[in-house]
């Protein structure tokens, strides 16, 4: 089978706006270089991991062994035994959160979630479809969630049972909750550990903070009962996807067993892309402890000096610890879309990711929130 001529030039005509507009994403979280060309090999395969990657599956095109070489990274990269902990690659973060949030829910079937003004989106349409009580609670000015707000209202719900979302990382303002705080609070107002569960979306962070010096508290060590983590942002990846890390005691609770492809199933989409594992394997591979180290401190250093050159001029620039994310006045509509700025309200944002290898792209954008600001004052 062949396309028309017009139908390959269409894709020609595609393939070029991809090149011009590869490295578009300054509002957006997601890193662009990467190089997966040894893989496009297995591109011509229908590549499938259905299932528990931990047990056999009739069905033989799958990444298993990748996967599980991912999951053992993964486990000790958020400080949890390989033994004691199981997930696997997701189809991106939201997957991640409604699995972390479908445990919750299963441990706590009458739990209510609680999640900050600032949490992603896409936790509201988890709640509908987990059919789960939930309550928004207030955020602090720089994104954190309002720590006095998220106890009157479990005290207000006189719940038992509380299920947290954890943000390591908000995706306006790039704040991270703190889990210490949250669970000092619980303890104080006399909840024991095992009353409550304790999500932690890392989406983007969660690539960051283990490889600075000083990270706020966000690991299973530090005491959280799941985790999640987006593979095309601070990795990078052709396809969106995400890692999604649990208690193995907690999983076990939702297994069920798939008579039709002779295996076991504990994730939320049953059949899973075979592909986007072994693009992790090769990242994770690829690089060395002092490989994510350097990118990270480089993502940091061009935040930075996105922010001093933002308030050099005048202009309310800032970030949170430990954050490539710098929020600003929102400029007017022609800048934002010329940039593709992330906007939110009054604020918009810009993203360092390991990509801006220099300071062009970061400068023409901040030279146009310049003179943005300049005409408006005028």
């Amino acid at each position: 089978m062949t396309l028309s001529i017009a139908d390959q030039n269409k894709l020609d005509a595609f393939w070029s706006y991809c090149v011009k507009n590869q490295y578009f994403n300054i509002g957006y979280p997601e890193s662009a270089d990467f190089d997966y060309t040894l893989l496009e090999r297995f591109m011509r395969f229908s590549i499938n991991n259905c299932g528990d990657w931990s047990e056999y599956c009739n069905y033989l095109l799958n990444s298993f062994e990748f996967e599980k070489e991912v999951m053992e990274y993964f486990a000790d990269l958020f400080k949890i035994p390989f033994e004691d902990s199981w997930g696997y690659v997701t189809n991106g973060g939201t997957e991640g959160n409604m699995f972390g949030c479908y445990l919750g829910r299963e441990i706590f079937p009458d739990g209510t979630l609680y999640y900050s003004k600032d949490t992603h989106y896409s936790v509201a349409k988890i709640v509908k479809l987990l059919r789960i009580k939930s309550q928004v609670v207030e955020s602090l000015p720089n994104g954190e969630v309002d720590y006095d707000d998220l106890m009157k209202k479990i005290a207000d719900d006189k719940e038992q049972h509380p299920i947290i979302f954890a943000n390591i990382g908000t995706t306006v303002r790039g704040a991270i909750d703190n889990i210490a705080t949250i669970q000092e609070r619980l303890r104080q107002a006399g909840f024991k550990r095992e009353d409550y569960y304790l999500h932690a979306d890392a989406a983007l962070s969660g690539m960051i903070l283990p490889f600075v010096d000083n990270p706020q508290p966000f690991t299973f060590a530090e005491g959280i009962d799941s985790i999640g983590v987006s593979g095309h942002k601070m990795i990078g990846s052709p396809i969106p996807c995400g890692i999604v890390v649990a208690k193995r005691k907690n999983v076990d609770m939702i297994s069920v067993e798939i008579d039709y492809i002779s295996a076991h199933d504990k994730t939320i989409t049953g059949s899973r892309n075979g592909h986007t594992p072994m693009m992790m394997w090769q990242a994770i591979k690829s690089h060395s402890l002092q490989d994510w180290q350097r990118r990270i401190t480089h993502s940091l250093e061009m935040a930075q000096y996105a922010v001093d050159r933002l308030q050099k001029a005048g202009i309310n620039a800032w970030r949170n610890k430990n954050s490539i994310t710098v929020v600003f006045p929102c400029p007017s509509e022609a800048v934002w879309k010329k940039h593709c700025l992330a906007t939110s309200g009054e604020v918009a944002h810009l993203i360092t990711t390991a990509h801006h290898l220099d300071s062009q792209k970061i400068d023409e954008l901040i030279d146009d929130v310049i003179a943005d600001s300049k005409s408006k004052a005028a």
